[in-house]
């Protein structure tokens, strides 16, 4: 394939060539179409590298009424994501070496290229588990969530010096549940989608707890230097905490998420759109489809949280894609799931942002694609350059949608984020295989054949 005129992230126009395995051949002016070669014309569009979503619940084995892989690599491939990362709280959780290749034998079909964590729990089996190709350990939960991994002290010790020996990065889910507000969750809370409901969940799960729990995880990371990576941050806080232990223990810092010598960074952290766009205050009619873990936070952290991302400190947006159903999510504030879905609209919304001039899209590549790949080693993956495998998005930025549930792809049938705009992609491509078009006369969706692998074998 060839694709001309294509704007890319840093204004250049380029023409892009695709080789037949898959990988970007060329970046450059003026190229001529081969024979037989289908061109696609790009001009006056954005052509953007693949977004790399570390951080998705694809909810198989054990919840395919909620997502299967089938389902979420479609939604993903939508959203013009195309790497996810699979998290271990599933059913059975992947915390050993037989529940990876449970996983990895669902995961085939996958649109999307794939990686798969490995969990912890007292029950894990590390041999087995780095035996297989994990893409990292975590999300290693200090505080229980969906699936009940909470661990204690010890075992993060124990699970942070069998990653470090072998130098795989370790993703946290840091919140102190000794911090936690019992007395938030004690009374009237009122019904489903009130107001109480959504301020109860965070008075709840306090900021402290999270901001407490970060500090002692990087602590501990550092006493073992290992690589750690802070999921979905939600306070400014934390990231400040993230981005002090990143100066304190990396001398000679380029500012552009790794050090001087090229080696990506022992610490960073990412966030979510939902904690970036979403609030207390501005979404209290979500009531309990609004609760997450670590849930939302005031209007004023939020504005601070997405400073940050704008000024740099964000490593990564991913999403803590975590589909529920429906019914699931219409529980009383006790009983409903937390989780919310995301993966389709990473990129839209934040590409919005761009092109309201929030944020440079340069900016937006750099979170959501060239960055998570450097920070996990995917050397093919992140960036529209010669060699790097052709995961490309192709965008009209000045084309924003109104983001509606039935127009997505999820099988949980919702969005939190429903009513915002967003820009979402017309072709996105998988080393150089369509696996999205967007019909540009109906706006009806086409999927190409399943191309998905384990990136670590990449």
């Amino acid at each position: 394939m060839l694709i001309t005129g294509a704007t890319l992230a840093d204004g250049r126009v380029r023409d892009v060539r695709i080789g037949d395995d898959g990988r970007i051949d060329a970046v450059a002016e003026g190229l001529g179409a081969d024979a037989g070669e289908r061109v696609l014309e790009a001009r006056g569009r954005h052509l953007l590298p693949g977004a790399v979503d570390v951080h998705v619940h694809f909810r198989e084995p054990g919840g395919s009424h909620k997502e299967t892989w089938t389902s979420g690599s479609e939604s993903a491939a939508a959203g013009g994501v195309t790497t996810v990362v699979d998290q271990p709280n599933t059913s059975p959780p992947t915390v050993d070496g037989a529940a990876f290749d449970e996983k990895a034998d669902l995961a085939a079909p996958s649109l999307v290229d794939y990686g798969i964590n490995g969990g912890v729990t007292p029950d894990w089996d590390p041999e087995s588990l780095f035996d297989r190709p994990l893409f990292a350990l975590g999300e290693v939960f200090l505080a229980d969530s969906t699936g009940d991994m909470g661990i204690d002290a010890d075992l993060f010790a124990e699970a942070l010096d069998a990653a470090a020996a072998r130098d795989v990065p370790v993703t946290v889910h840091a919140e102190d549940a000794t911090l936690f507000d019992e007395s938030a969750l004690d009374g009237d809370l009122g019904g489903v989608g009130t107001a109480a409901t959504a301020d109860a969940w965070s008075a709840y799960r306090t900021a402290d707890a999270e901001v407490a729990a970060v500090e002692r995880a990087l602590a501990a990371a550092a006493d073992r230097d290992a690589q750690v990576h802070v999921a979905h941050t939600s306070t400014p806080e934390a990231v400040d905490a993230v981005s002090e232990a990143r100066e304190g223990g990396a001398e000679g810092s380029d500012g552009d998420g790794a050090d001087a010598g090229g080696a990506a960074p022992r610490v960073t952290c990412e966030v979510t759109p939902h904690h970036l766009y979403l609030s207390r205050e501005r979404s209290r009619s979500l009531g309990t489809f609004g609760r997450m873990n670590p849930p939302l936070r005031s209007e004023e952290r939020r504005e601070a949280l997405f400073a940050r991302l704008a000024e740099g400190a964000v490593d990564v947006v991913a999403t803590d894609h975590a589909p529920h159903t429906v019914e699931e999510k219409r529980q009383g504030l006790v009983d409903a799931p937390s989780g919310v879905p995301g993966v389709e609209t990473l990129y839209p919304l934040l590409l919005e942002s761009a092109r309201k001039g929030e944020l440079s899209l340069e900016r937006v590549r750099d979170v959501v694609a060239a960055n998570p790949a450097e920070i996990f080693g995917l050397d093919r993956k992140g960036r529209v350059e010669e060699g790097r495998d052709a995961d490309l998005v192709l965008v009209d930025t000045a084309d924003p949608r109104e983001i509606e549930a039935a127009a997505l792809h999820s099988a949980c049938s919702w969005t939190p984020f429903e009513g915002l705009r967003g820009v979402f992609p017309e072709v996105t491509l998988v080393r150089g295989e369509v696996v999205y078009e967007r019909d540009p006369a109906t706006g009806a969706a086409s999927f190409g054949e399943p191309v998905g692998r384990n990136v670590r074998e990449s």
